[in-house]
């Protein structure tokens, strides 16, 4: 099998922190970087799922419902004392 080299650049805490857990599971930077290209490649993809964090259901509905109260001219307002006592009852 041919071998190539690879050559990347990273910040020096990243690469240190992943080094010590590498050693910490006994295998090297190299066997790790390459365990990572063939998962790549036998899954076709990146090997673990890539998400952007958005609001889940339950914080977008209040965020919702806190715009709504905010436009209504009829809503009760709060002092902050006045908004720990309410919460407090």
């Amino acid at each position: 099998m041919a071998t190539t080299n690879l050559n990347i650049r990273m910040d020096k805490n990243t690469k240190e922190q992943a080094e010590a857990i590498f050693n910490e599971l006994g295998i090297t930077m190299t066997a790790a970087i390459n365990m990572f290209f063939k998962q790549t490649i036998r899954k076709n993809g990146i090997p673990f799922e890539l998400t952007v964090d958005v609001p889940n259901r339950k914080t977008v509905k209040a965020l919702k419902e806190a715009k709504k109260i905010a436009r209504d001219p009829k809503a009760k307002s709060y002092t902050v004392d006045e908004a720990f006592m309410e919460l407090a009852k």
